[in-house]
């Protein structure tokens, strides 16, 4: 017999099946099951000759098969291989299937094997227990899709925590914030609104609109303030402190304080349907903010249709939905309230720094704008150095917190000068006024005592009765005196102004000190005191070195001030960096002579920044702005000599860092 002969043909194994189908009496069975009262809700049908279903309300299937037409016509029960496979249906055999057939039974599903002919409570146990057991497997897939989707939110939570907790920056939290809880709650669009107190003494009065979002329509939005009460549904959960989820916003119950604004469903072509408003609230309960989200939506990924209309795919929030952002919400009104610690502390610190620039320019006005511009220059050159793609300093790269760190340093550099004697501090030139006027007392004085002198020389060649031409000499030698004494305050003037001094300006100096008068009690004394002749010798400017000394003294008033101010982590360097701007490359510089690579980088930007502010400022009492090519050919030659970074005053001059005139947090 061959292969083919041997194999029964599809018709053949039918007609078998048939035939078994008519010995079984399955018409019968459905005859005797339909008559059951216990199975009078289920549908019983024919699914073949030999296989009849019995089904639930829920889509469950119980199939009963005869173990002879599942061992020669599987092929009968395909069209229920969907329902097996998806664990919607059972099976129940009449007979004893093969050993083969009973392993692929137990497979599909089988859930009891009976005789061919069972009784009737038999086949309802049977039955019973069939659906039991469909109802088990489909509660164990729901069990593990919640598992599953329990997981995933968990993951998910997870990451969104991570992401929420290590944002400071208060807009990017924010938008954080609102993007995650639209994504767990499958919203469409959202917004977000933070607290502002009215008054310092006043309760909480005011929400200010920060930002939103929207998947199906672009629009530009702008921050806005409304009043906390009850009119809005943001004012209501901010007031109650508790959330709202609101099926449908234009069918509102009729006793509901609150109300729905359709102005921007009409100027966008927008239809806000479902909302859920939750409360950001802080540690102690104090509300600092709301979050809301609007149209729920099955499928995430889906962009709205009919957005003027019925709004098709959007359904309410659920509970899990309200849940879970109950859950984000609690995370969240935690981070907002660290973010807006932060913020004050930024503002804090920011205003403490200002305050303090200010008290520097109030004891030097002559120097007004100095700290400011100095912090512009270097916070520019610092940027522009960032984006160099050659040179030494390619690798370099400023965080905004570096450029922040820079910016402080810059502003507070020159503090110490609070601790340097005012009238050192704004000495415009090289004698104080009180001892200008001392001098020009001293010489009226003396010019006093040379007339006393001549008065007395007249009276007493009057009493000897000597010619008349013996008085006229002594008039003109009076005369000559006088106009020596006037020259002579006349040149102390002109030595007192800030200039570079020549020899013979010294040598008159010099000379004025040994000349001396009689003062009123007739007591020789020199025209000019040590201390003037000092100070009027100064070759350039108009300090001398002890005050020179003291002024470069404010370094070391600068470092000890900013090293007590706890700057935190992101801004330690503050102290280093500020007192490092006076060094020098050749270790020529102060306080602590510092040499190339010991000098801070920053500290370097700034030296470039302070030399080139020290040079274009506007006209001081002592000397006048140098126009800006003559101020980049000394930048140049502070270079040459070794003062400062060649490459940075390179940077410096090809970004014209000097264009920027306000610093960064300004």
């Amino acid at each position: 017999m061959t292969a083919e002969a041997s194999t029964p043909s599809h018709e053949g194994i039918a007609a078998r099946a048939a035939a078994l189908g008519e010995r079984t009496g399955l018409h019968a069975l459905v005859d005797a099951l339909r008559a059951d009262p216990r199975l009078a809700e289920r549908r019983i049908t024919f699914a073949h000759p030999f296989v009849v279903t019995v089904r639930g309300d829920g889509g469950e299937i119980v199939v009963i098969g005869l173990a002879k037409a599942w061992d020669d016509a599987r092929h009968v029960f395909a069209p229920l291989s969907d329902a097996f496979a998806e664990g919607r249906a059972a099976l129940v055999l009449l007979g004893r299937p093969s050993p083969r057939g009973l392993d692929e039974a137990l497979r599909r599903g089988l859930s009891a094997a009976l005789p061919e002919a069972p009784d009737a409570d038999s086949l309802f146990v049977a039955i019973s227990g069939a659906f039991a057991l469909i109802g088990a497997r489909r509660r164990s897939e729901l069990r593990g899709q919640w598992v599953n989707r329990y997981r995933y939110e968990m993951g998910e939570f997870v990451e969104i925590a991570r992401a929420i907790t290590t944002e400071r920056e208060l807009d990017k939290l924010l938008a954080l914030i609102l993007s995650k809880a639209r994504f767990i709650t499958n919203a469409d669009a959202g917004s977000i609104y933070v607290v502002e107190s009215g008054t310092q003494d006043a309760v909480v009065q005011l929400l200010r609109f920060k930002l939103s979002q929207n998947d199906s329509v672009a629009f530009d939005s702008r921050e806005f303030t409304l009043a906390v009460s009850e009119r809005s549904m943001a004012g209501y959960v901010a007031l109650h402190r508790r959330a709202l989820n609101i099926a449908d916003v234009y069918d509102l119950p009729h006793d509901a304080p609150y109300g729905f604004d359709r102005s921007f469903d009409d100027n966008v072509g927008y239809r806000t349907r479902s909302m859920l408003c939750a409360p950001l609230l802080s540690r102690s309960g104090d509300v600092l903010g709301v979050v809301q989200l609007i149209n729920r939506k099955r499928d995430q990924n889906a962009k709205l249709l009919n957005l003027t209309g019925t709004l098709e795919g959007v359904v309410p929030f659920d509970e899990r939905s309200a849940s879970t952002l109950e859950t984000l919400a609690s995370l969240a009104g935690v981070s907002l309230e660290n973010a807006l610690l932060h913020a004050d502390n930024e503002r804090m610190l920011e205003g403490f720094v200002r305050a303090s620039v200010e008290a520097i320019e109030q004891r030097d006005p002559t120097t007004s704008g100095h700290s400011i511009r100095v912090a512009s220059y270097t916070v520019a050159l610092a940027d522009a150095l960032g984006r160099c793609e050659t040179g030494p300093y390619r690798d370099v790269t400023f965080s905004r917190d570096d450029l922040r760190e820079i910016e402080y340093a810059s502003l507070l550099h020159d503090f110490g000068k609070i601790g340097v004697r005012e009238q050192v501090l704004v000495k415009a030139k090289k004698l104080l006024p009180h001892e200008l006027e001392l001098i020009h007392a001293r010489f009226a004085l003396a010019q006093r005592s040379l007339e006393v002198e001549v008065m007395r020389g007249k009276l007493d060649a009057v009493r000897r009765g000597v010619a008349e031409e013996a008085l006229e000499r002594i008039d003109r030698e009076f005369e000559l005196r006088r106009a020596e004494l006037t020259r002579a305050l006349a040149r102390i003037g002109e030595a007192n102004e800030p200039k570079v001094m020549s020899g013979g300006d010294f040598a008159m100096i010099e000379e004025l000190g040994r000349n001396t008068h009689c003062d009123h009690l007739g007591v020789e004394r020199p025209l000019l005191s040590h201390a003037e002749v000092q100070a009027l010798s100064v070759p350039r400017g108009s300090l001398t070195p002890q005050e020179f000394d003291e002024i470069r003294g404010h370094v070391n008033h600068t470092i000890e001030f900013l090293s007590t101010i706890p700057w935190g982590r992101k801004f330690r360097r503050v102290a280093q960096i500020a007192g490092a701007h006076h060094e020098r490359l050749d270790g020529t510089g102060y306080p602590n002579r510092l040499r190339g690579s010991e000098i801070p980088l920053q500290s370097k930007l700034m030296s470039v920044s302070d030399i080139f502010d020290a040079l274009t400022a506007s006209d001081r009492p002592y000397k006048k702005a140098v126009p800006l090519p003559r101020a980049l050919e000394i930048l140049e030659h502070e270079v040459a000599s070794g003062h400062i970074d060649g490459e940075l005053v390179r940077v410096f001059i090809e970004s014209k860092s000097w264009e920027r005139v306000e610093p960064l947090g300004a």
